[in-house]
């Protein structure tokens, strides 16, 4: 018994180690990279476009260095299905949120098609307290919202304002959910659903619909001319839609014996998308319905232990 103990501990010393040999790097990196985003926050008001470019230039490597550590090193795969995206073509993205290593999955496609560096998540206001994380998204000029939209319209239209008057190459990326996929959480959208004669969405949340209609109206008229519908899935040993955490994503090796990840994507043109609200609104969720189906779908070949 004791010698066993003593095993597990060398074991989990030893992954610990060589965890900290992979994250130090990037992190001084990303710590390196924030310092130089805080430099470039004066020239915005004299260049905001040029300060936009280098900003890209400057997050995308430390993008791709976190995307490394959890494909190349820890030795996860990524499976990917749907449409074939143009390469470089700004779009409006919506997913469905599971956990937060959902954004190595958005990145995968992102990197096939040139855009890592020109992602710009909506992210809630509370990230901006994580160490290096918040500081960086700060500094880039993320929307950092509160989900509560009376108070986030002048950030978005702040942001819209400069993405089409600077014509930004973008991906502005949703949660439409607002908050992770839990049990706990699945059930109080059940409830409302049926509260209020609404689709029960399967293995997603109810989406908000206001940001996203507010999105694609300020930019009907711009350069950006796709959405982007983004499904997420995982799968471990014992449940579907289990992801790993971000901290096994970066210590655990072979993470693809363990979890399976997958993102499936469709493309609409923006110009095909209902043009009043209430059409935007019901188009996301009718989405969301459709994109429960690819779930149970998914769910249905790991029951007969099919490959994604």
């Amino acid at each position: 018994m004791q010698s066993q103990s003593s095993s597990s501990w060398w074991l989990g010393a030893c992954l610990c180690a060589r965890a900290l040999s992979l994250v130090l790097p990037w992190l001084v990196h990303l710590l390196v990279a924030d310092v130089l985003l805080s430099l470039l926050l004066p020239l915005k008001y004299l260049d905001p476009s040029r300060v936009y470019h280098v900003a890209s230039a400057i997050a995308e490597p430390v993008w791709a260095g976190i995307q490394r550590i959890c494909l190349y090193h820890n030795g996860a795969v990524i499976g990917t299905s749907g449409d074939k995206l143009p390469f470089q073509e700004s779009a409006i993205v919506v997913s469905n949120h599971v956990a937060w290593s959902d954004f190595y999955l958005i990145q995968e496609v992102g990197q096939k098609t040139g855009m890592l560096g020109r992602f710009r998540w909506f992210a809630k206001k509370s990230l901006r307290y994580v160490p290096f994380l918040g500081w960086g998204l700060w500094a880039m000029g993320m929307p950092l919202i509160s989900r509560r939209w009376t108070e986030d319209r002048e950030e978005m239209n702040r942001l819209f304002a400069n993405v089409r008057n600077g014509k930004l190459p973008i991906w502005l990326i949703f949660f439409c959910e607002g908050t992770r996929y839990k049990p706990e959480a699945h059930r109080q959208t059940m409830a409302w659903c049926k509260a209020n004669d609404r689709p029960i969405p399967k293995y997603t949340l109810f989406p908000r619909t206001k940001g996203f209609v507010s999105t694609v109206q300020h930019m009907r008229k711009s350069h950006i001319t796709a959405v982007y519908d983004v499904t997420i899935a995982y799968a471990d040993e014992r449940s579907f839609m289990s992801a790993p955490s971000f901290l096994q994503t970066l210590y655990l090796p072979e993470i693809r014996k363990r979890f399976r990840m997958h993102i499936h994507t469709e493309r609409f043109e923006l110009a095909s998308l209902p043009a009043t609200d209430e059409g935007l609104a019901e188009w996301l969720e009718k989405r969301w319905v459709a994109k429960g189906e690819k779930l149970v779908a998914l769910k249905q070949e790991l029951d007969r232990g099919h490959p994604w």
